[in-house]
């Protein structure tokens, strides 16, 4: 626990002081700010909206077993297998089963945050597969040997400078290039891959149950390249990700567009059913389809906390939030940064190493306003601020300066006690873990009560 936290402390202390960083981000969130109220106007009833894609949710996770039981049952009656994991090593595994019957020496993947957060390409690695990331984002994040730091926009920390720099000394092409240029160079190289490649995998921005089917969004095509050219197609998924029906779509599909980059709908939206049927010309041989818990249940099991699950990744509270924008997406040290990553990684990773990412956060509730789906991560901040401590994960020197503060909050006699500079001695000099990152507090000399009564006499 002390490893993660003074870890966390000591990379957003660094890269909150870092300008050039700020100018980065501020640049590209701009951007991003700038092209969703243009986006939103697609729809009628924003509010409605939101409202139906919650209620949508809200169902699917409250009857996830039925759900994910009858999208099995539809996929696999069209020649798919779905194969149920547990956890990240039990998902390997199987990855690396199949990979192995099939000879796979080089697999193509397209943009998943759970195949980051399995950690599969430092596996494959291990196997001797070469696994190619085929978004451009998360292509020039491998090359630089770097995890994505954003949950849409794998590179936003990056310059166009800074990738053609990336690009002349991992390629070895000309410095200075163009983004035009660079993307036709990523291009050529990613082309290469997909023609080699036994293996694709995908992940899948949702689970369709009545249609027995993985929806896919992106801006690219290579989740398409990724799932249609090699023989065979993987796609690993949490199994929060499923809705109820196909008829779902045209709510998600836009708003996941809208919230996610700004768009009405992004260039390429598929729904993959299984395989290549008889008859058909396209797609794979064979489909493997990877259902993921890998702690998902512990959010389910809480109702508190379970809307967590209804999360659609469009990262817009990330874009919202206003230390994820100081501290950046590197600093969390985990798959999800930002406020989603700060409510579900103490559940998926350990309440007891990650409870400190519950309290990196200023409880502004900008995240809650800007979601979709309506989650109210603020209030789930704070849920996992209380869990933290009735599992007896706070420290005793935390215990009891709560119980001190709590104590004299409900006393009057002593919150009246002593004057101003005695009350910043104690919470500046005594409990220093305020001014360890922030200045001093400065108590008036007087307290609202003695105020309110010599005013009233």
């Amino acid at each position: 626990m002390k490893d993660t936290a003074a870890s966390f402390i000591a990379k957003s202390t660094i890269k909150a002081a870092d300008l050039e960083h700020r100018r980065k981000i501020n640049f590209n969130i701009g951007r991003y700010n700038a092209v969703v109220p243009q986006g939103k106007k697609q729809f009628a009833d924003m509010a409605g909206a939101r409202e139906r894609a919650k209620n949508a949710k809200w169902n699917a996770i409250e009857h996830l077993d039925t759900y994910l039981e009858m999208f099995e049952q539809k996929i696999t009656a069209r020649g798919a297998k779905v194969i149920w994991a547990e956890d990240a090593a039990a998902a390997l595994d199987e990855v690396g089963r199949i990979c192995r019957e099939r000879n796979c020496k080089t697999l193509v993947k397209s943009k998943s945050m759970v195949t980051e957060e399995i950690h599969l390409n430092h596996y494959l690695e291990t196997q001797g597969i070469e696994s190619i990331e085929t978004d451009l984002g998360e292509y020039i994040q491998q090359l630089d040997g770097e995890p994505p730091y954003h949950i849409v926009t794998p590179a936003m920390h990056k310059s166009k400078e800074d990738v053609a720099r990336l690009f002349a000394d991992k390629l070895g092409v000309p410095a200075g290039l163009t983004p035009e240029q660079l993307t036709l160079i990523a291009r050529n190289k990613l082309r290469e891959k997909y023609i080699q490649a036994e293996v694709g995998v995908t992940g899948a921005n949702f689970i369709v149950a009545d249609a027995g089917g993985i929806a896919l969004t992106e801006n690219e095509g290579n989740g398409r390249l990724s799932m249609a050219w090699p023989k065979t197609h993987i796609v690993i998924v949490g199994i929060e990700k499923v809705i109820p029906s196909m008829h779902d779509l045209p709510l998600f599909w836009p708003l996941l567009a809208t919230y996610g980059t700004g768009q009405q709908v992004t260039v390429y939206n598929t729904l993959i059913t299984g395989p290549r049927q008889p008859g058909e010309t396209d797609g794979p041989e064979e489909m493997f389809v990877i259902l993921l818990d890998n702690g998902r249940t512990n959010l389910l099991a809480n109702p508190a906390t379970r809307e967590a699950l209804y999360c659609i990744r469009c990262g817009a509270c990330l874009n919202a939030c206003p230390v994820y924008k100081n501290i950046g997406g590197h600093a969390y040290e985990t798959t999800y940064s930002g406020p989603i990553g700060k409510v579900i990684t103490p559940h998926l990773r350990g309440m007891e190493d990650y409870k400190h990412l519950s309290y990196a956060s200023s409880l502004c509730g900008n995240c809650t306003e800007v979601c979709p789906v309506r989650i109210n991560l603020h209030e789930l901040l704070l849920e996992n601020r209380r869990e933290a401590v009735t599992q007896g994960t706070s420290s005793l020197a935390e215990r009891l300066a709560w119980k001190a503060w709590k104590t004299a909050s409900l006393n009057r006699g002593m919150m009246n006690m002593g004057n101003g500079k005695m009350k910043n001695w104690v919470v500046n000099k005594v409990f220093k873990g305020w001014t360890t990152h922030r200045s001093e507090l400065d108590f008036s000399s007087k307290t609202f009560n003695e105020l309110w009564r010599e005013k009233n006499k």
